[in-house]
């Protein structure tokens, strides 16, 4: 297992046919061998899973990479959860350059992403 920094940036949408670099999140997570959160590692230590979303013209958000109730994966920038962003079936993906997760932003419009780098 060993701690990654992951960056994620907006895929091909509709409003971005090539999509867009400048829509991004930095994760820092642990990742196993085949490139899956390692989720015993993360159990140790929860508060390293960390997470900054870039966006233009907004501030950049800084959270946390959390479980939530339903044992999902989410960004969460704030206690509660009215700010999460739950990563659509992490659990099952991997984290590793050209893969790509669907991430649903707070306004419930779910944007897919493609990992563009993944070190350690």
């Amino acid at each position: 297992m060993t701690w990654n920094t992951i960056r994620l940036e907006l895929a091909r949408t509709r409003e971005y046919p090539e999509g867009s670099p400048s829509h991004a999140y930095m994760l820092h997570l642990p990742l196993d061998d085949r490139g899956y959160i390692d989720e015993d590692a993360w159990r140790q230590s929860p508060a390293r899973a960390t997470v900054t979303r870039f966006w233009p013209g907004e501030p950049d958000l800084r959270g946390q990479v959390i479980r939530t109730r339903g044992r999902a994966w989410a960004f969460s920038y704030e206690p509660g959860t009215d700010d999460d962003e739950p990563i659509y079936h992490l659990e099952n993906h991997v984290l590793r350059v050209g893969e790509y997760v669907s991430i649903t932003e707070t306004d419930g419009d779910r944007l897919p992403f493609r990992v563009v780098s993944c070190h350690s």
